[in-house]
């Protein structure tokens, strides 16, 4: 069977709620492997809410539906506060990125709590600022930023993470509506560890499935090489 871009492959799918630490309750998602425990966790940080970003934002949609079954990976998707999806609305309001670092601890504390293995956090355009702002947590291994704008993010951000160490590695569309490859390259020089990875005939939202595949497999391949490169095709059920 031809993975398409609706396919959905078995996993273990459970509704989650996030608590921050200013009382708000935040709706998500926790997708594993069926049979088997994840060798790995992405925290999904998604794009603009007031611009239509939400967990369902159709990368992070299809990441959950494919990677539990096709490299072992655990995903965990929320909607920041505000933000509502077809699994629901999380509570307050659009906090402009400050606020949402509450939202984000929220998120490591349910991957800390539910003993989830090596987290890698996965932020796709505004998402990208909230993992370079907030992201710099002891149990995160690394970061794989899509489309970021670097709007939000300053210097002293990118100098945060380049005293953290950690790897980061941004996934750059060539034609991009905010930040393209060469830029990308030169703003992300003040990390030493990050990586600018330019994909040809790309743009910001990462429409089609072929651009789907290039970020998917990107993703594995640095957080579980072991399953890369991913399948076009899987067995029949």
């Amino acid at each position: 069977m031809e993975i398409r871009a609706s396919t959905v492959l078995p996993a273990r799918r459970e509704p989650i709620e996030l608590h921050t630490g200013d009382g708000l309750k935040l709706v998500g998602e926790l997708a594993l492997p069926a049979d088997r425990p994840p060798v790995a966790t992405l925290i999904c940080l998604h794009p603009l809410p007031t611009h239509g970003g939400m967990m369902d934002s159709h990368v992070f949609k299809k990441a959950s539906n494919r990677l539990p079954a096709l490299a072992d990976l655990g995903l965990l998707r929320f909607n920041t506060r505000g933000t509502t999806s077809e699994r629901g609305t999380s509570e307050g309001a659009f906090g402009g990125g400050e606020a949402e670092r509450l939202d984000v601890a929220a998120a490591l504390e349910c991957a800390d709590f539910n003993d989830l293995p090596r987290v890698w956090l996965v932020g796709w355009s505004f998402g990208t600022e909230l993992a370079l702002k907030w992201g710099r947590d002891p149990l995160v291994e690394g970061a794989i930023l899509l489309s970021p704008p670097l709007h939000r993010t300053t210097d002293a951000d990118l100098d945060g993470w380049a005293e953290f160490g950690r790897p980061l590695i941004a996934l750059v569309p060539e034609f991009d509506d905010y930040l393209r490859p060469e830029e990308a390259r030169e703003r992300f020089a003040r990390v030493p560890q990050a990586e600018v990875v330019g994909v040809d005939g790309a743009k910001h939202l990462w429409v089609g499935e072929p651009y789907v595949r290039i970020v998917l497999n990107e993703i594995v391949r640095r957080v579980n090489p072991a399953a890369h490169p991913l399948p076009t095709e899987v067995a029949d059920s």
